[in-house]
């Protein structure tokens, strides 16, 4: 389990983390989302003793990080795959990590094989892929056997196949009982990987809840009804204190009903007698879900692309 109590860091004037209370679950993925700059990296640096928090503290199992005998034993991330001496060969540089926290020799090897780097493993580091260097970052987070793995941007540089590993082994690793937690900016992918989410935004939480919810509160996730009665059935929503939508593109007897469930909607509809053709859930994707959370907290936004797009191309004169 991960705990982290009031967690702040500042860097001179600026807070990027601010006061961040939340706990992080054995049994299940959860993954860490947020815009640039909004304290995740920082926030996991804490949580391995990498950074000083300023006041509060982050737990693992109980304790803080500084305070374990053998880390690798207890804490496994990969925040930097690229923390290793470049002229060193990846099985040399996983036996060092093993000696240092008592872990036997014959897990270097185990690990070795679960990355898919057996082959490679007495080639120099500094001649690795993009890739391959994720997979050794993933293989020293899996050394000492941890109940507790945090991974940041664990599939950058993978291809297809290799994020789907990832995806398994995430999945795997919790259903172990294991707690995992995934920072990630693939919306798509933790779509897929993730139980829990935690989003925070210029250094606070934004949400913490499981996926399901996270999804269900964006506006864009919304119940369709066909009726032969569209006023007295929005008559009735609006009483629930209901967001109704007639509008939009919609043939005459359709609503669109936002912070409802098909059940609510049925039930209301049966017990005010009011036919009902069609009922059906529009669900947001995780991604526009996000976009919507986190509208007011991008620190970094992208620039339009229409004014370079629209600008006409002239011909130099000669």
């Amino acid at each position: 389990m991960i705990t982290s109590e009031r967690l702040t860091k500042r860097y001179g004037d600026k807070a990027a983390v601010s006061d961040l209370s939340f706990t992080v679950a054995p049994g299940k993925v959860t993954g860490f989302l947020g815009p640039n700059g909004a304290g995740k990296s920082t926030t996991m640096r804490m949580a391995v003793g990498l950074d000083t928090p300023t006041s509060g503290r982050v737990l693992v199992g109980g304790r803080r990080y500084g305070e374990l005998r053998h880390p690798l034993r207890s804490v496994g991330a990969l925040l930097d795959a690229r923390a290793c001496h470049p002229g060193r060969s990846a099985h040399r540089h996983l036996l060092g990590l093993a000696r240092s926290n008592g872990i036997p020799a014959s897990r270097v090897g185990e690990v070795l094989e679960t990355v898919g780097l057996t082959e490679v493993a007495g080639k120099r580091v500094g001649s690795y892929s993009l890739g391959m260097g994720q997979r050794l970052g993933i293989a020293v987070a899996l050394l000492g056997d941890p109940e507790v793995l945090l991974f940041d941007e664990p599939v950058n540089g993978l291809d297809p196949d290799g994020v789907r590993w990832v995806r398994e082994l995430m999945r795997s690793l919790a259903g172990e009982g294991r707690t995992v937690l995934v920072s990630s900016h693939l919306m798509s992918e933790m779509q897929e990987t993730a139980d829990h989410l935690l989003v925070i935004g210029r250094g606070r939480i934004l949400a913490d809840a499981p996926m399901d919810e996270v999804i269900a509160g964006s506006s864009l996730t919304a119940a369709r009804v066909r009726t032969p009665e569209p006023e007295a059935l929005e008559r009735e929503l609006l009483r629930r204190g209901l967001r109704v939508d007639r509008d939009g593109g919609l043939e005459p007897g359709e609503l669109v009903v936002v912070g409802a469930t098909l059940r609510e909607i049925g039930d209301l509809a049966f017990t005010h007698r009011i036919p009902v053709h069609e009922l059906s859930m529009r669900r947001a994707s995780l991604e526009q879900a996000y976009m919507e959370l986190t509208a007011d907290s991008v620190e970094f936004g992208s620039p339009a692309l229409s004014p370079l797009l629209d600008t006409p191309t002239t011909t130099p004169k000669v």
